[in-house]
């Protein structure tokens, strides 16, 4: 993994020994992430699902889908926004993965990505569309390093394999009213029957 370009007003969240973590602001333009968002919102293939949690099923709270980027079907504007990832952070991304937080009370817990999901040492990179938020991260070992860190729309935030070791990151839920915002991760996921997961 590779980063190509460092902008103006990056920032280096966590350095390279557990990480990288690096924020990117506005890597396309609000006209092109607000267009984005418009047309995901309305064509993603969105899902809701539900999981066990303490011994009771309960739905995830946020929607959500998937792309196989050798699919020939992957929608245009996906295409497009992986041709401008691809400018920023050289990967063999060939999975991408979109939540979409429809109001405040939408979130994701604290986690890290499942190592076994992941190619070693390929990144994730997510973009950010839509509505700002907050995303939390916290170091699991002392000393306990916590960010939060606003996500804004046409941003990009870079977290390297190794971060998964180190850190947690969550999109926390709000007391305050919030528009929708979709996260659009892309990853490298191990090939399987010739298919990424």
């Amino acid at each position: 993994m590779q980063a190509l370009l460092f902008e103006q007003g990056m920032q280096r969240i966590v350095e390279d020994n557990t990480g990288p973590i690096t924020y990117y602001p506005d890597i396309i333009t609000p006209a092109l992430a607000t267009a984005w968002f418009n047309i995901l919102l309305d064509q993603g293939d969105w899902h809701e699902s539900s999981r066990m949690m303490y011994e009771r099923l309960v739905g995830v709270p946020r929607l959500h889908c998937h792309y196989d980027i050798a699919n020939p079907a992957l929608p245009s504007v996906l295409r497009d926004a992986l041709a401008v990832v691809q400018q920023h952070v050289n990967a063999p991304f060939n999975s991408i993965g979109l939540n979409c937080y429809r109001d405040e009370h939408d979130s994701v817990a604290p986690h890290n990505d499942k190592l076994h999901e992941l190619v070693p040492h390929q990144p994730i990179v997510i973009l950010s569309l839509g509505a700002t938020r907050a995303m939390v991260i916290q170091r699991k070992k002392p000393p306990r390093l916590k960010i939060e860190l606003e996500l804004e729309a046409g941003s990009l935030l870079l977290m390297g394999w190794n971060a998964q070791l180190h850190y947690d990151h969550g999109i926390p839920k709000l007391r305050q009213p919030v528009r929708p915002r979709i996260s659009v991760a892309f990853r490298v996921r191990p090939e399987r029957a010739g298919k990424a997961w």
